[in-house]
Order: C-alpha cells, then structure tokens, then sequence
C-alpha cells in the first residue's frame, strides 16, 4: 500500500469532521483521520494500528492528541511530527480528576460539560478506572529522545495556557527553541492560520 502523506490525530472529543483536518484535505484529499478511543491505552493499540497499515509521512496532533503523536514518537522516530496547541499537561489534569470522579455524579457531571457535538466524534467516559489510565502520558510526551523533527504551534490568545494545560514554558523546557512557534489566536487554530502557517509547515515538510 502506497503510504498517505498526513494522518490527523484529534483532540478530545473529535472526530473525522472536526475544522481543523476538513480545511486541510482541501489540499491533501488522502488525509486520514479516524475517532479514536479516549482510553488512552486503548487508543494507542489503534493509532499503532493505523499507522502500520497506512505508512503516513507526516502525523498532525491537536490539543490532546498531541500528546498521543508524541507518545507514539517513541515507536516511530522518523516520522515527523506537527502539532496543534498541544495539551502536554492534560494527561496530569485527566489523572488528577480519576480520584474526583470516585464521587457519586461527578462522571455524569463531566460526561455533560465535556459532551462532543453530534456527528463522527470521540465518546468520552469519565470513569475513574479510565481517568487513571492517563497517568503516565504526561513523562512520556517529555522524554524524546529524538526532537530534530517535532514542530509545535500555540496560540497566544489559548484559553488552556491559563490553566497550564497547555504550558509554552513547559514546552521551552523540555523542546529546542526553534521546534515552536505562536499565532494570534485561540486553541482551536483559526481558519486563517490554518491555510497559512500550518499548511506551510506541512508542505515544507513534504518537500
């Protein structure tokens, strides 16, 4: 099988119609993005999976499945990666919330503030068994030993980087400084700058 040239990796609560990957196979018709498990462990066997068989060349993480292209960067080195607001801190914050969820009503609670839009999206089930299984994703995404082809975007008006879900000065800590770069907008890229910058990085990439 000939190999695809990007797989998108969603962000919570995404799926194969989510903004980000519809503007880009405008311009890569074969893009390839799947709905996932948010079992964080169930979901690497998938994306694993996905990846022997399709070969891409480039993978393309948002929010909280950038943590999920760098966990599987341990496994496939040469595959470059871009990613989109990653969330590298989430895995810490979804561990955390494994003991909260013990409380009677509070995984209904979270399954109606965190409920996905109607259509091909990622189910999430905030039981306390599931939650705990994010525990170590968050060394994971840190300890690369490969970083010369990881590129990084974050948005200077994300709503996440209050809550140092996603963390820049993380990021600065543990990545070279010219593996990232800022727009101005929000978490969830802009139209604009997706047509731009990221797509830019991608086909130099590709080139």
């Amino acid at each position: 099988m000939s190999r695809i040239p990007l797989l998108y990796i969603h962000g919570m609560g995404g799926g194969a119609d989510s903004r980000i990957p519809s503007i880009l196979k405008e311009y890569y018709p074969d893009l390839v993005v799947k709905t996932y498990s948010f079992d964080p462990d169930q979901a690497q066997l998938q994306l694993k999976s996905w990846i022997e068989e399709l070969q891409p060349c480039i993978l393309v993480g948002e929010s909280l499945g950038a943590v999920h292209t760098l966990v599987l960067h341990h496994s496939y080195p040469d595959i470059p990666l871009v990613l989109v607001s990653p969330a590298l801190n989430a895995p810490r914050v979804l561990s955390f919330a494994s003991a909260v969820a013990l409380c009677p009503g509070v995984p209904a609670l979270l399954g109606r503030i965190y409920h996905p839009r109607p259509g091909d999206r990622q189910e999430l089930t905030f039981s306390p068994a599931l939650l705990s299984h994010w525990k170590p994703y968050c060394s994971l995404c840190y300890n690369q030993e490969r970083k010369d082809n990881i590129s990084a975007f974050f948005g200077t008006r994300d709503h996440y980087r209050r809550s140092g879900i996603v963390s820049l000065r993380s990021w600065k800590k543990n990545f070279p400084e010219d593996s990232y770069s800022t727009y101005e907008g929000t978490h969830y890229m802009e139209e604009e700058y997706v047509r731009t910058i990221l797509l830019q990085k991608i086909r130099s990439i590709m080139q």
